[in-house]
């Protein structure tokens, strides 16, 4: 299929106000191939301009055939200067990347522009060939579109792009948008980046430090997605990142469904026989295969435990490793990981993290919330000066008392202890949950001590103190910097927080 003649399904056509573009003299289908071209001129990836690069760019020229030089030379040319560079201009106009450097395709570097295109490009390795292939449906008579940019970039980023590279202006759909509409296409497109340098800032060492949180990011990300538009090229690499911090942690029956959406995805976008679908598609059946199997076996599963009988919701709960509302009611507040996020998670100090940060005219920062480090103190020495070494919920030293609090007891007793304030102070309903005989009521009384649990009567009291361990709970509770770090608005950031923290909170 190198050239038009030899297609039957586009057509090189006069597009009013674009000059020529490809049209689609048939429908076609979602997925097909619409063309696969070698390149006719190509140029490596570190060439510049130089006698040497216009030479071999004449000698190409020169090879040719009568045809070809005249389609090649017809082409648009934005960078018109001496006859002498009207090769290199036409070149720089037009050339697709190959897989090192770029190519003139006769067919594919006649496709236009539009930001909410309906073909995707790609250069096939395994074939040597450029391949087009359609994102959507496409009605005969319509145009097919390729992007010249990243179109996860927001409206303005793209204009600009495309007037400084290629000397025009997009009005296309996306572009065309009204102006509340634009905008959050925009904030999507922003947030769909932000999370993308979240995922990837840390390695693999955020993924096997903080898995749950990773996950999230991608979680979010894709959703993102289907709610810009349901054929993102940006989602198949998304599943791919989700079955990487799977696998990482020995889950293969998720690694495996993850990769397979992968595959399905990369499959619309390159056909079948690009190599990132072989490679997936290979992956998806032994996930195990993978590089970074092996390194935790904390969501270990095997590759056939995938659920059966769930509806799509549940399903899509489940792979995502969503936690569940009652569930979620049920932890404390030092087990969420954006108040208290592990030691890789806490913003630079050398950066500005928008996760922690915020800014109204965008040169001044400050914290949008309250954030906290928190760790277990396993080992210490006082050879010259005291000495600790810590674990974190993954030390980080500070010498102001006001920010650093020591409580006596483990990490795990102190999130267990925060679990049970949470289930046993919550109110829901006008109703509260009474830590003594775990029944529900509206008219409970609270601990006088803690002021945290609740009791339908004396004795519920004291079955709590004396058979639930409230007794130890209660004095524990009674440290003004413990409560108050349970109790702290943590989204209403006004200065500071510091120990200690019971005049902070109140």
């Amino acid at each position: 299929m190198s050239s038009l003649a030899d297609n039957g399904m586009v057509a090189l056509r006069e597009v009013p106000g674009r000059g020529k573009g490809l049209i689609a003299t048939h429908k076609i289908l979602k997925g097909t191939r619409v063309l696969s071209e070698e390149p006719i001129i190509r140029i490596p990836e570190d060439a510049t301009d130089s006698p040497a690069l216009r030479a071999s760019l004449r000698r190409q020229v020169d090879e040719l055939t009568s045809d070809q030089r005249r389609a090649f030379l017809s082409m648009c040319n934005i960078y018109p200067g001496e006859a002498d560079s009207q090769y290199l201009g036409i070149f720089r106009t037009n050339a697709l990347p190959i897989d090192s450097g770029g190519g003139i395709f006769l067919a594919a570097c006649r496709i236009n522009h539009a930001c909410d295109n309906n073909a995707q490009k790609a250069w096939n390795e395994g074939i040597k060939r450029h391949t087009v292939h359609a994102l959507r449906d496409i009605d005969k008579g319509e145009e097919i579109t390729i992007t010249y940019v990243s179109i996860l970039n927001n409206r303005r980023t793209r204009q600009e792009a495309l007037r400084k590279k290629f000397k025009f202006t997009c009005s296309c759909s996306l572009c065309s948008l009204p102006p509340h509409l634009s905008a959050e296409s925009d904030r999507r497109l922003d947030e769909i980046l932000r999370l993308d340098a979240r995922i990837g800032r840390d390695g693999l060492v955020g993924i096997l430090s903080d898995p749950k949180r990773v996950l999230g990011y991608v979680d979010q990300q894709v959703r993102l997605y289907n709610e810009q538009t349901l054929d993102d090229v940006g989602l198949p690499r998304a599943f791919f990142d989700a079955a990487q911090i799977t696998v990482a942690h020995g889950d293969l029956a998720r690694a495996r469904v993850f990769t397979e959406r992968a595959a399905a995805g990369w499959l619309v976008l390159e056909g079948d026989d690009s190599p990132r679908v072989l490679n997936a598609k290979k992956l998806a059946q032994d996930p195990s295969s993978h590089d970074t199997y092996g390194n935790s076996t904390a969501w270990r599963t095997a590759v056939d435990d995938v659920p059966q009988g769930l509806d799509s919701n549940e399903f899509e709960n489940w792979i995502w490793k969503r936690e569940k509302e009652n569930e979620l009611e049920q932890l404390g507040i030092l087990r969420n990981q954006v108040i208290f996020p592990s030691f890789l998670q806490l913003p630079d100090e050398t950066d500005v993290d928008d996760d922690f940060f915020k800014s109204r005219d965008g040169v001044n920062y400050r914290p949008w919330r309250h954030w906290c480090f928190l760790a277990e103190i396993v080992d210490f020495a006082t050879i010259v000066c005291l000495h600790m070494e810590v674990r974190d919920v993954a030390g980080i030293r500070h010498e102001d008392p006001t920010f650093f609090k020591i409580f006596p007891l483990s990490l795990d007793n102190l999130l267990a202890l925060s679990d049970r304030v949470q289930r046993f102070s919550m109110e829901a309903n006008c109703m509260r949950l009474c830590h003594g005989c775990e029944k529900q009521a509206t008219s409970l009384k609270r601990c006088a001590k803690c002021s945290l649990f609740w009791y339908c009567n004396g004795v519920c009291q004291k079955a709590g103190w004396s058979e639930k361990d409230h007794k130890i709970d209660c004095k524990l509770l009674c440290n003004g910097d413990l409560k108050g770090l349970l109790s702290l608005n943590w989204d209403d950031f006004q200065d500071f927080a510091r120990f200690p923290l019971a005049r902070s909170v109140h």
